[in-house]
This record gives structure tokens, C-alpha cells and sequence, in this order.
């Protein structure tokens, strides 16, 4: 029996085949609208475990005095609410209590959620840095597709995921075993402590080796985010057709913007042959370029290009000219320095002032103005 399949199923979304490009800055930007970031969880959930673990090590004792002299303080007053009530405690004094107690609790717990928050805040803004988006928090139906939801449980980073499962297992595991083995003497000896060295004595051992445990997570949390970093760096990537789509739609489709081009070049031409009558003179190349001279003392001190063209452009200038009886002048060498140099209404620069006005002055004395 042959089984056909598709190997299409398997291979990454995206039209336009292999993502072998760089992506570019846009992409980026856009990946981090969506909250899409090179970002380990592990490093965050490492601190978190050495802040914890370090709190306890310097708070474990002001809690535990504060709160038996809290629950102290609140079991003390239950005989004195008792004799007011006739051995009886009313609901309203257990709420109070009640109240009070959890009240007490809170304030043990609260540098625990103050810091861990900082701590889980920080993590984050050092690796991604500060700017907030709630696009994560959308829905995204198309997670409810059983087909892309078989193609993630089978995927690179669904085994990544369960290989940093196990190492993590087997590393706490190890720290875990390694430690108790070496202090395992001194636990035979609490039958001979009283309850509070007794407390102390596992409240010492357990932050130890919590202490011990988080510096040992550090390393997972190194080697995740490294590999966050190179996988982040991959998924980004894009196909070829993917760039140019990209540059399409921030540029302007290239066959667009050569339409456009032409199109203004044409206007350009179009008002540059309607200026051509007011020219003085015309200097050709004779056949290549021709250019249209026109001093006028009151715009300008000096002479200007009224038009410009090469080839074909100044062979109609030269017709132009005709039809407008302007002069038309032959100079090679003055006529090419004017083409490269001049823009259409740009003044003719000082080192062709003299060429210039040879070509002017000969061409005022057969009009008789001079």
C-alpha cells in the first residue's frame, strides 16, 4: 500500500518558498506591535527563584517573629471578647478577627509581591525594553485550527520545549540529591531538637537549596535565551518574494513609479518647448544636443537655459527654432559643456560667460540690434 503525502504540510507559512533573507527593519517593527520578541521566560522565572529564595534567607526571621506575635496578639483577645458576650463570640468579632488576621498575613507577604513583581518587570525590559502593546492578549481563532495546532505539537519548538523540560528535571533533580546527600547527618539529629530549632533547622536547609536550585536554573536561563535569540532571529526571516512584496507597498511598484516618472517628464518637456519661443539663440552640437539661450537683463544678470535636449529632443528643439525664427548656432565644444552642466532655467556659469556672449553678441548684430 503507497501513501501519498504532502510536504507542503510541514514546511513553514509564508509564500515565496525558502525564508533565506535577512528581515528587514519594517518587519521588526511590526513583529514587535504584535509582541512578537526574542524573549526566555526562563530568565525572568530564574531571578524570581534567587529573589524568593534570597528574601526568605534575609526576611524568614522578622516573618516568622511578626507573625507569631500577630496570631499572639489576635488569640489573646478572644477571652476578653468571650467574657463581654457571655462565653460567646459574636459573628461580627470572628469576621474582625478574621480580617485582622489576613490583614497581618498580607503585610508578611507583601515585599514577596512588591519585589517579585519589580523582579519579573525588569527581567522583561531588560531583554525587550519598554513598549507596551495588548495585541498578545487578543484572540487568535486561527489557534483553534486543528491542522496548525498538529503541525506546533510536532514542530522544532514543541521538542525544544520538552528537552528544556527534562534538563530542567534533571538539574534540579541532581542539585536536590547532590545537597541532601552531603547534609543528610545533621537531619538524624532533630529528634533531639526542639520545635523551633527544629523549624529554623529546615527553613535553613530549604533556602539553601533553593539558593542552590536558582543558581543552577541561571544556566537554563542562559542557554534559553540564547536560543530564543537565534530562533527569534530565524522565524523572522523572509523569502525573497516576501522583500520585494515589502519594498512594493513602501515604495511604490517600480513599473508605477517609472509611469510616473515619464509622465512628469513629459510635462516637463512640454512646458519646456513652450518656453523655447522666448529663446535669444539656439547652440547645437549641431546634431547631438542643442540648447536655448535667452538673456533678459531685467530677470537675471546673467544668461539662461530656456531648454535642453539630446538626439531626438534636439532635433525638435532645432525645428522649434525654426518655426520661431531663432537663430541657431553651431558650437561643439559649448553646446556640450551647456547640456552637462546647465539645468532648464539654470543660469549659465561664469567660466562660459565669454563663450557665451560671442555666440549673443553675434547673433544680436544679424538682428540689427546691435
Amino acid at each position: 500500500m503507497i501513501l501519498e503525502y504532502n510536504l507542503q504540510f510541514f514546511a513553514k507559512d509564508g509564500p515565496g518558498g525558502e525564508k533565506t533573507e535577512e528581515p528587514t527593519s519594517k518587519k521588526l517593527e511590526d513583529a514587535r506591535k504584535e509582541g512578537q520578541v526574542a524573549k526566555s521566560k526562563e530568565v525572568t522565572n530564574a531571578f524570581e527563584l534567587l529573589t524568593f529564595f534570597g528574601l526568605v534567607y534575609f526576611w524568614a526571621r522578622y516573618m516568622g517573629t511578626f507573625f507569631i506575635g500577630g496570631m499572639y496578639d489576635i488569640y489573646s483577645q478572644i477571652p476578653e471578647y468571650a467574657k463581654m458576650y457571655d462565653g460567646h463570640i459574636q459573628e461580627q468579632t470572628f469576621n474582625a478577627l478574621f480580617v485582622q488576621s489576613m490583614l497581618r498575613i498580607l503585610l508578611i507577604l507583601a515585599p514577596f509581591l512588591a519585589i517579585g513583581f519589580l523582579v519579573a518587570f525588569v527581567g522583561d525590559l531588560i531583554q525587550v525594553k519598554w513598549k507596551p502593546t495588548a495585541k498578545p492578549l487578543q484572540p487568535k481563532f486561527n489557534k483553534l485550527n486543528p491542522v496548525s495546532g498538529f503541525k506546533r505539537f510536532f514542530s522544532v519548538n514543541s521538542l525544544m520545549e520538552l528537552l528544556k523540560s527534562l534538563l530542567k528535571i534533571g538539574l534540579v533533580s541532581y542539585v536536590v540529591y547532590s545537597y541532601l546527600k552531603k547534609n543528610m547527618p545533621p537531619l538524624y539529629q532533630f529528634y533531639g531538637l526542639s520545635l523551633n530549632q527544629g523549624i529554623m533547622a529546615v527553613g535553613a536547609l530549604v533556602v539553601n537549596l533553593g539558593i542552590r536550585i536558582s543558581l543552577f536554573y541561571m544556566i537554563i536561563a542562559l542557554l534559553d535565551f540564547v536560543y530564543q535569540k537565534v530562533k527569534f532571529k530565524n522565524d523572522m526571516k523572509m523569502t525573497k518574494q516576501e522583500v520585494k512584496d515589502e519594498y512594493k507597498n513602501q515604495e511604490g511598484d517600480p513599473q508605477i513609479k517609472s509611469k510616473q516618472r515619464q509622465k512628469m517628464q513629459e510635462a516637463s518637456r512640454r512646458r519646456m518647448m513652450q518656453q523655447l519661443p522666448q529663446a535669444d539663440v539656439v547652440i547645437t552640437n549641431p546634431t547631438h544636443y542643442a540648447v536655448a539661450i535667452k538673456y533678459d537683463q531685467a530677470l537675471y544678470d546673467a544668461p539662461y537655459v530656456v531648454a535642453k535636449g539630446a538626439d531626438y529632443l534636439a532635433q525638435k528643439i532645432r525645428e522649434t527654432a525654426r518655426e520661431n525664427h531663432i537663430e541657431i548656432v553651431e558650437n561643439k565644444p559649448l553646446a556640450r559643456m551647456l547640456y552637462a552642466n546647465v539645468d532648464v532655467g539654470g543660469l549659465v556659469p561664469p567660466e562660459l560667460y565669454q563663450a557665451v556672449a560671442e555666440v549673443l553678441a553675434f547673433v544680436y548684430h544679424l538682428q540689427g540690434k546691435v
